[in-house]
């Protein structure tokens, strides 16, 4: 939950407060470029005690992405603020240390040769599933010309819950979307689900491994084992692409022997937020293809720019390689130990958080965290009329804590929920805090005589 400011616009100049400001600087404008110049300390003290106004990011329980790392991933993230990641010409290592990381995830994440599959950093998780779906399209638009077929109407098949970046690739790329609509018997996409929509004109089905709305991990297995049977009934080759923006890098070292990665022989690629749960700071991502032939060449352009000629395949050119180092960091720092270490103590925080909320009678807790460590819970049926999980976000926000509440998809719109990502950095004695200024919030709103005035409240949103 998130309070808006108003809508009235602020005094066109900036108040410089005397003690920091030198003669001339006591007025700056706030919407305009000012004459002259300031001195940085001044410069640097204005948006420093401007963002106080902010939340603390540590408690921010809305966001997969990551809020805390250690002092010497921090040096190294200043160290490198200032590296180009397209200019491999200019810094070869962290390009080459970029190809590491590929291979390390591509590895993880089971392709049948590591050196074999093909993958690339990214801003963004989004930007991976951009790209991942722009390669689904064009292989498909192949397929389609050398059999001699239109290739005017692709579709692309996803869950209803899916994020909101798939809406985007199918808007941005003429793709029809289709959804299968999610139940309260089915919350997630199903093989079932799957077949009812795939036709001819499918360039790929999306599973996602860790749901926006719940952390649920999609039946990845059973839905490229009904594809492959109906490959073998019709002929019809559908490709999976797994969206694993948040189980990427919980999966492999929690789940390990759950099959949903390259193991799969139908999953052609796969995506993931490093920012997520691989532990770097805003903002990497990853996308990987099983094997080079599932990249058409034409995607791939080879530049000549700033003193050499580069393979490029991303939808932004210039971009900050020092994320991709400290996930190279993460990768040296951790090993498989510690990054099962790290996932199991969120996992672990996750629980004590479900029980907490288990135990107060107000709830009812939906999904308590048992692929990725999210938990999501509602208000018990009957429990109360006089105020809701949006009251009880705004009580929680006034400690600081940002725990949005939000309707679930279409066809569930009338099942509001609340929803805590536990990342690294939230304690399980930050947790048990948290658990007291819930109850303390419900305290205080059970005590209500009557119904919480609607006047000032505000819906929430909940953070990829």
């Amino acid at each position: 939950m998130r309070y808006r400011r108003t809508s009235l616009r602020l005094p066109d100049e900036l108040p410089v407060n005397p003690l920091f400001a030198r003669q001339g600087e006591r007025r700056v404008p706030r919407y305009s470029l000012g004459t002259d110049e300031m001195l940085p300390e001044t410069a640097y003290q204005l948006i420093h005690d401007e963002i106080l106004l902010d939340g603390n990011a540590r408690q921010n329980l809305a966001t997969f992405v990551t809020t805390w790392m250690e002092r010497e991933a921090e040096q190294l993230y200043a160290e490198a603020a200032d590296k180009n990641i397209v200019d491999k010409d200019e810094y070869p290592l962290t390009a080459a240390i970029e190809d590491r990381c590929v291979h390390i995830i591509a590895n993880l994440w089971h392709a049948p040769d590591s050196h074999a599959a093909l993958g690339t950093s990214t801003v963004g998780s989004s930007e991976a599933c951009m790209l991942s779906g722009l390669a689904l399209k064009r292989r498909w638009q192949r397929a389609r010309a050398a059999q001699g077929k239109p290739a005017d109407r692709p579709n692309i098949v996803f869950s209803s819950a899916v994020q909101v970046v798939w809406e985007k690739f199918a808007n941005y790329w003429e793709v029809e979307p289709r959804y299968v609509p999610v139940t309260a018997e089915r919350p997630c996409l199903t093989p079932e689900g799957v077949l009812e929509v795939v036709d001819e004109n499918t360039i790929g089905v999306v599973a996602v491994l860790g749901i926006t709305y719940t952390g649920a991990y999609e039946p990845v297995a059973d839905i490229a084992a009904a594809l492959d049977d109906l490959h073998q009934r019709t002929g019809l080759d559908v490709p999976v692409h797994v969206d694993a923006a948040s189980g990427g890098f919980v999966a492999p070292f929690l789940h390990p022997t759950l099959r949903w990665d390259f193991r799969l022989n139908r999953v052609h690629s796969i995506n993931a937020s490093g920012h997520k749960y691989g532990l770097v700071y805003p903002g990497v991502g990853w996308a990987v293809w099983r094997t080079k032939e599932f990249v058409p060449e034409e995607l791939v352009f080879k530049v000549a720019y700033l003193g050499g000629q580069e393979s490029t395949f991303n939808l932004n050119f210039s971009r900050p390689g020092a994320q991709v180092l400290l996930q190279y960091y993460n990768f040296l720092r951790l090993g498989r130990r510690g990054f099962t270490r790290v996932q199991q103590a969120t996992h672990d925080v996750a629980e004590t958080i479900a029980h907490g909320l288990a135990g107060m009678r107000a709830f009812e807790v939906m999904w308590p965290g048992v692929d990725l460590p999210v938990v999501c819970w509602r208000l018990a049926d009957g429990h109360t009329g006089n105020w809701d999980l949006y009251d009880l976000s705004n009580r929680l926000r006034a400690r600081g804590w940002m725990v949005p509440a939000y309707p679930l998809p279409k066809n569930r719109e009338d099942v509001v929920v609340m929803r805590i990502v536990v990342r690294n950095g939230l304690s399980g004695d930050l947790a048990h805090l948290l658990l007291d200024d819930v109850a303390d919030g419900v305290k205080f709103l059970d005590r209500l005589r009557e119904r919480m005035p609607a006047e000032g409240r505000t819906t929430s949103s909940f953070h990829h």
